[in-house]
């Protein structure tokens, strides 16, 4: 009897298993089927002769997607994740409408836009100028404009402003917590090894406050930024040199000595041209640029659809130029897209250089740096694909410094943009001890060891001289190891390079000068300098990435589809460019950390992967850098 009950129990499940599986293949099988109706059942969308471009870009600027959602969230749209606008198509884009006799104009719409970083934005503005130098006009309009938000409006021929907004410029400044007072009192030990009195980034376990050499060379490259950014936007304004100084002065002046609101500040400066309300802005626009023909506002084709028009148009070519985008925080073996794994970018490499196609590789690094040894790694590989005749060429973004200029030190040429924070040659090791406060809680270590390093991996027991002598000694390994591969990639010497070391950080104009790197340029003044090198006339950009499994391709074209025919008819819809996904107006965050590791990462890499019978880690990384 117990054995029948137990048949049938089990036959009962089983065909309960079965039922559910069944039952969600089925509604899977009909989304999918309502998916590919809903794509096959769009209307095609024409290419007018004449029409502006629109494009509204959301999130930040990136080099490559830091996030690849599933198919569940594509479909559900569940994604917390912040939006992405990939820097590289972006101005892919901007360059093919430059050309293209069927787009008559640019608007942007930046309300938005959260920014990126001024060298990506740098790069960016080389676009919007090429674009302008056709004689082509830009718009731009937005409720309010950040720092960010309005360098890139600067370049627009007229600026659109709502009348009840602001331009919000603060200037930029690097401010960070120290905990030495607070682990004192937690009675928490950070035993801090370094080589170099600008190697800043473990300044905050050792002090209150910013030491005098860390206050001197980071207040050196973020003045040299904030003049860079001052210069390109008077520039584009055509306004008095000291003039964003003084529109500051006028935001921070008492409000009741002054008679003009917020906006019509930034008009009366010059900042922006015109002021409307949003349904204003848009009839404005439309005067411009013609009517749609079916709703009240201005005629564009949008910018998914203008990619979609110029991707059908491309044809293919023999010759590519390969492209490698490392973007993050460098780590040992394989990591996914947002960080750097020196053995899957070392795999992406490999790949490369199995690949006929190729007449050269660019490698774009932004990165503040991380593990040394990851760091090594990848550079080995570099130079093991010049060795196989595959040049190799680094373009550096907002960072490329310690770690991120480690890697770079085996290419070709480096290039980098005025702008690129790089350098930081030098590395640190950070062993957190917390013995004082579990012996305050009543918690001790004690136990026996056949040597003096027997304890070298519990933080719970105080970091004895033989340990930290051992870590030290990594350290200076490591640096002096640093010094000599950079000299001997820039002809140099090791006493030469380790004037301008240290930890500094130089930004790309200060390097050229010191002979850090060859060349000033953006990604596309790389494109262009490698097919002259390589004498390539006609060439794609052709970008390396893991291969995708059968499945992954399948879903990636098929959503891809999908949000480009959605996108489609949302913004073609009665509704379309007035903007039917606006929110309300609301302060945007700069981009203070782009390419870095968040402090509690690292400690938790530190802390997690000091496991018995493995090294310290000792990190080549420019933990303070940030793109403002």
């Amino acid at each position: 009897m117990l054995k029948f009950i137990r048949f049938l129990f089990s036959t009962v499940w089983q065909f309960i298993s079965w039922l559910r599986t069944a039952f969600f293949n089925l509604v899977f099988a009909l989304i999918l089927v309502a998916i590919l109706a809903s794509i096959a059942s769009a209307p095609h969308f024409e290419m007018p002769d004449e029409t502006a471009l629109f494009i509204a870009p959301a999130g930040y600027l990136v080099d490559q997607r830091t996030y690849n959602p599933s198919p569940s969230e594509l479909i559900l749209g569940n994604s917390d994740q912040a939006e992405e606008t990939p820097l590289f198509e972006l101005i892919e884009t901007i360059n093919s409408a430059a050309k293209d006799s069927r787009i008559t104009a640019l608007i942007f719409q930046l309300d938005h836009f959260q920014g990126g970083g001024i060298s990506k934005m740098e790069e960016l503005g080389q676009a919007l100028q090429a674009f302008k130098d056709t004689g082509k006009p830009i718009y731009a309009y937005a409720d309010n404009y950040s720092q960010q938000q309005y360098f890139l409006a600067s370049y627009a021929n007229t600026v659109y402003l709502n009348d009840m907004g602001n331009v919000l410029l603060t200037g930029f400044g690097m401010y960070k917590n120290y905990y030495k007072e607070a682990s004192d009192k937690l009675s928490i030990k950070f035993h801090v090894f370094r080589v170099g009195d600008y190697k800043d980034a473990v300044e905050p376990f050792m002090r209150n406050g910013m030491s005098d050499a860390s206050r001197e060379h980071n207040g050196r490259w973020i003045s040299d930024l904030w003049q860079r950014y001052t210069h390109a936007v008077t520039g584009n304004r055509n306004l008095d040199e000291n003039a964003i100084e003084q529109y500051i002065a006028a935001l921070a002046s008492q409000p009741s000595v002054r008679k003009e609101s917020l906006s019509e500040i930034a008009r009366l400066s010059g900042l922006v041209d015109e002021l409307h309300s949003r349904n204003a802005i848009h009839k404005a626009l439309a005067e411009k640029v013609g009517e749609h023909e079916e709703d009240p506002t201005f005629a564009s084709i949008n910018y998914q659809q203008y990619r979609q028009e110029i991707s059908s148009e491309t044809q293919d070519n023999s010759d590519n130029i390969g492209l490698i985008v490392a973007t993050g925080t460098i780590y040992d073996g394989y990591h996914d897209t947002g960080s750097i794994g020196g053995d899957s970018l070392s795999d992406l490499i490999e790949q490369a250089r199995k690949d006929d196609s190729l007449k050269a590789l660019v490698i774009r690094v932004n990165s503040g740096g991380g593990s040394a040894f990851a760091s090594e790694v990848i550079r080995q590989q570099i130079i093991a694909a010049k060795e196989s005749d595959l040049p190799v060429y680094i373009s550096m973004g907002s960072m490329a410094a310690s770690g991120g200029y480690w890697i770079s030190t085996a290419a070709q040429e480096i290039w980098a943009t005025p702008s690129t924070l790089t350098g930081s040659i030098g590395v640190w090791g950070l062993i957190p001890n917390v013995n004082e406060g579990m012996e305050r809680l009543g918690i001790y270590s004690d136990g026996v060891g056949t040597t003096d390093l027997s304890d070298v991996y519990n933080i719970d027991r105080e970091l004895r001289e033989p340990a930290q002598n051992l870590i030290q000694s990594g350290v200076n390994d490591v640096y002096h190891r640093f010094l000599s591969i950079v000299a001997d990639a820039r002809e140099s010497d090791p006493a030469s390079v380790n004037e301008i070391a240290g930890g500094r950080v130089w930004t790309g104009s200060s390097a050229q000068a010191l002979g850090l790197i060859d060349h000033l340029g953006s990604l596309q003044d790389v494109f262009a300098a490698v097919a002259s090198t390589q004498q390539l006339s006609d060439y794609d950009i052709k970008i390396i990435r893991k291969p995708l499994s059968t499945t992954e391709e399948f879903m990636r074209a098929l959503m891809e589809g999908m949000n480009a025919k959605i996108q489609s008819l949302v913004l073609q819809g009665p509704l379309g460019n007035l903007g039917l996904l606006q929110q309300l107006s609301k302060p945007s965050t700069e981009s203070l950390a782009s390419g870095a590791v968040s402090l509690s990462a690292l400690l938790r890499s530190l802390i997690t992967t000091n496991n018995e019978g493995q090294q310290p880690k000792v990190m080549a990384h420019c933990l303070e850098c940030y793109a403002p």
